[in-house]
């Protein structure tokens, strides 16, 4: 018997940091992403974001790589913007990366808390910034020309 617990906090950016996602539709996409998790056996602690970036808590099933669970919930998403046009005019895809780090169970309610208060949190910091201090938080090195 295999005893674990998986959780990462996801970052995704749209393409080019463009604003596709209209807060009017946010709802709509993540609870697309909710029954993407469910179907995935995955658990969806929290989602929230911006126009330009998502975050999301996600406890992972043991069998899912971060890798392949990033890749297809991209292209799934992506699916359903696009067959959501009306909703989604200004979408074109997801940033070919992503940032995803690993949590324990203690840290669970302060990432729910960070990730819940996005809105409030961007008054004060832009995406890029946020995530440059993410990961210099998270000790993981990284390349401005990415970012």
């Amino acid at each position: 018997m295999a005893y674990t617990k998986l959780i990462y906090h996801i970052v995704l950016r749209t393409y080019q940091g463009t604003a596709p996602i209209a807060e009017a539709y946010e709802r709509d996409l993540y609870m697309y992403i909710y029954g993407f998790c469910k179907n995935h056996q995955c658990v969806l602690y929290r989602i929230n974001g911006m126009p330009d970036h998502i975050h999301l808590l996600v406890g992972l099933h043991p069998t899912i790589a971060v890798a392949s669970f990033v890749h297809d919930l991209k292209i799934a998403t992506n699916n359903f913007m696009t067959l959501n046009r009306d909703r989604f005019p200004d979408f074109v895809k997801w940033e070919q990366g992503y940032c995803a780090l690993t949590y324990s169970e203690a840290d669970k309610p302060r990432i729910i808390n960070y990730i819940t208060n996005q809105k409030e949190h961007h008054r004060k910091i832009t995406a890029r910034d946020e995530l440059v201090t993410i990961l210099r938080d998270s000790g993981v090195e990284y390349d401005d020309r990415y970012l």
